[in-house]
């Protein structure tokens, strides 16, 4: 096997295992993934900086505020030599209404066996903005 097959499987085996620790609820273990300086875009646009900051975005979650949430994994796309992943999910809820889900992905960028961005983007029925500029990037909607 060469070197960057090895780094192919070195990345992919991270981003899977970063997964599974949100699966488990699992939020110690999510955070041994995220470097110290790490930033996550989360899919509404609030940016957390930080290892801190990203450990309080996700608390909620893990003490399950929204339900039971759970990522299936549909693709893995990973770059080895840029250090970056791409994991397309369908995630699946279950609140006391019943069930729920939606499809997203991770953007991952790694450095040194660690997470430096977590970049999530999800489907939604009605876009988040609607006419107005995010970043350089105009979203229209109804």
């Amino acid at each position: 096997m060469s070197e960057l097959e090895t780094e192919r499987e070195r990345l992919a085996d991270l981003v899977v295992r970063f997964t599974d620790a949100f699966n488990r609820d699992d939020l110690d273990g999510v955070m041994s993934f995220v470097a110290e300086d790490a930033l996550y875009d989360e899919f509404n646009g609030t940016v957390n900086r930080g290892r801190a900051a990203i450990r309080a975005a996700f608390v909620p979650q893990f003490r399950g505020d929204y339900g039971t949430l759970r990522f299936h994994a549909e693709d893995l796309f990973v770059d080895p030599v840029a250090g970056k992943a791409l994991i397309r999910w369908v995630c699946t809820l279950q609140t006391k209404r019943g069930p729920a889900g939606w499809r997203g992905l991770d953007i991952l960028h790694v450095r040194n066996g660690l997470i430096t961005e977590k970049l999530t983007y999800a489907k939604a029925k009605v876009p988040l903005l609607s006419g107005q500029v995010a970043r350089g990037v105009v979203v229209f909607g109804g």
